[in-house]
């Protein structure tokens, strides 16, 4: 598979910090890596530069063939990458459907495959798209129920069909199953992969919790002290002597007799 995103040298630096430094990786289309570490480790800084939403000090990164080192994030959005956040990015006050609408509006908004067109939250084409996006999360039940009210689960099956909405080809998920009850965030993942598989995205997410990371992940990135000290499967990756002892421990070699990954 030839690669969607591809970073070369990358690193970050405010003042004397480094934050991000000698990252180079490659992610063919469709694949699914998982990005583990310890906090301050990078990860967060690898994304947010792969999204704009930080300018890297030195290296470049590529999306499709294109340059896209430094662009703001609303053009690197409408190239096809898009993100989900930790903290769901939702409308509180409103309803799942139209929540999904919304988003379905702005990404027909700005660009994305839809092109550059202007519309109405409640045009046939937004409610097409937030109907079909609805389904897809299996989230129809709570298409009438106000996004405050919605279990932890669901809301951050929204949000992700939120960053769905648009087709981009790229997602970046920033600890989904945080804040989630062990009893929901494996049925959660579930459902979340379908459905991103279903529609061909390559995902990079963000993940502390190495069972959801052995199960749905491809690979595994592993960052320490704003680099990548690691890179393979995750059985490869989580049973790595460096990234035992520097990130996980012994709950992590525990973690790895598990059977393989789905």
């Amino acid at each position: 598979m030839s690669a969607i995103l591809a970073v070369r040298n990358l690193e970050k630096t405010f003042g004397s910090l480094v934050a991000a430094r000698d990252i180079t990786v490659s992610v063919p289309a469709e694949q699914t890596v998982g990005v583990i570490g310890a906090n301050g480790a990078g990860k967060t800084t690898f994304i947010n530069m792969i999204t704009g939403h930080l300018r890297p000090s030195k290296g470049s990164i590529w999306f499709e063939d294109k340059e896209i080192t430094g662009q703001p994030s609303r053009e690197i959005t409408r190239l096809g990458i898009s993100r989900s956040f930790q903290v769901a990015q939702i409308f509180p006050s409103l309803t799942v459907f139209e929540n999904m609408c919304i988003a379905a509006a702005i990404a027909r908004r700005s660009g994305g495959i839809f092109g550059n067109i202007v519309t109405p939250v409640h045009s046939p084409a937004a409610t097409a798209e937030a109907e079909a996006t609805i389904e897809l999360f299996q989230i129809g039940r709570y298409r009438e129920i106000i996004a405050s009210a919605l279990p932890q689960g669901v809301r951050k099956l929204l949000d992700i069909g939120m960053a769905v909405v648009g087709w981009p080809r790229l997602l970046l998920l920033d600890e989904p199953t945080s804040g989630i009850s062990i009893e929901e965030k494996f049925d959660l993942m579930k459902v979340a992969m379908s459905a991103l598989k279903s529609r061909k995205i390559t995902v990079l997410f963000v993940e502390h919790d190495m069972e959801i990371v052995t199960r749905f992940a491809d690979r595994v990135l592993a960052f320490y002290d704003g680099t990548v000290i690691a890179d393979g499967t995750p059985t490869q990756t989580l049973s790595n002597q460096q990234v035992q002892e520097l990130i996980s421990g012994v709950r992590l070699k525990t973690s790895v007799k598990k059977p393989g990954h789905a």
